[in-house]
């Protein structure tokens, strides 16, 4: 999830503290919320050592336009086809543009080997943001959603943010929502509660205000998939440049694919798939054709 990852660049941190090797539990329901975050890492970064492969639709909005892709993960990383730009089929120069990237990925063994490096990079860095959340910030109880336990949060000031992705994350405060019975992070929505100067403000300045909301949804017994993305970051780089970061993103119509799929057999799906893609006119929801023949 490339764009995710985005986000991740802005606000991972340096892996901080230790997680205990423990098997996975289910703790009663009065668990302390530090002892109960600590948990939930525990069972997220397990199960996505382990997790299935899925294909699925991406509305994103940026404020120039709207793109509507088709995704499948595939070994070797994602790949991804535009089906939609501001809720119309793409024209025959656009269609040939995505078959010649297709072509192009390929043939480059440089290409592949970029997006294998990629991958492996966008693996390790939900690591480092997971492993900071048990140690990085104080939580209480804040009540109970829809079968999640929601918790404030808050920086922890004994907590270390040496590192300038350490400072960004640190500085933010706002809730997480726990899934209580199979201890996974169903959302978390964070908001940078000071402005964080680096090189005393010479280098750049991420300001007070912005924030982000990750909503996360199962999509099988031990995989869950980011259903929505929200990013809303100001900011100042050497001295005079300004920069903002919006993204909007929605994931949805989760699908299996086998977990042994390399590029080829993810490109030559997308073009199977890419004929049974119907938009409905008034929801904005991309329909992908399920043909069961299409997952042997």
């Amino acid at each position: 999830m490339r764009m995710l990852w985005l986000v991740v660049l802005l606000l991972a941190a340096e892996s901080a503290g230790h997680l205990a090797a423990q098997q996975l539990t289910r703790s009663a329901p009065g668990i302390a919320p530090a002892q109960l975050v600590r948990e939930v890492v525990y069972n997220e970064m397990h199960d996505h050592q382990a997790h299935g492969f899925w294909r699925y639709w991406i509305q994103r909005h940026s404020p120039t336009e709207t793109r509507l892709e088709e995704q499948i993960e595939t070994a070797d990383g994602p790949i991804t086809r535009l089906a939609l730009r501001n809720g119309r089929p793409l024209n025959p120069d656009e269609q040939q543009a995505e078959e010649k990237r297709f072509q192009h990925l390929l043939r480059s063994q440089w290409e592949q080997a970029q997006q294998r490096q990629g991958y492996a990079e966008d693996e390790a860095r939900i690591g480092k943001i997971l492993v900071l959340l048990p140690d990085a910030f104080l939580y209480e109880d804040d009540g109970e959603e829809n079968g999640c336990r929601r918790l404030r949060f808050r920086p922890n000031p004994s907590y270390p943010a040496h590192s300038i992705e350490a400072r960004i994350f640190h500085a933010m405060a706002g809730k997480i929502w726990l899934d209580s019975r199979l201890k996974r992070l169903a959302r978390l929505d964070g908001q940078v509660q000071e402005n964080v100067d680096f090189g005393f403000g010479l280098l750049g300045r991420l300001y007070k205000g912005g924030w982000f909301q990750l909503q996360r949804t199962p999509v099988g017994p031990n995989d869950w998939k980011t259903q929505r993305l929200e990013i809303h970051m100001l900011g100042r780089a050497l001295l005079l440049k300004n920069f903002s970061k919006e993204t909007s993103e929605t994931r949805g119509g989760f699908a299996p694919v086998p977990a042994s799929m390399n590029l080829a057999q993810g490109v030559a799906l997308l073009q199977k798939t890419v004929a049974g893609i119907d938009m409905q006119p008034h929801s904005g929801i991309l329909m992908v054709n399920r043909d069961s023949s299409l997952n042997r």
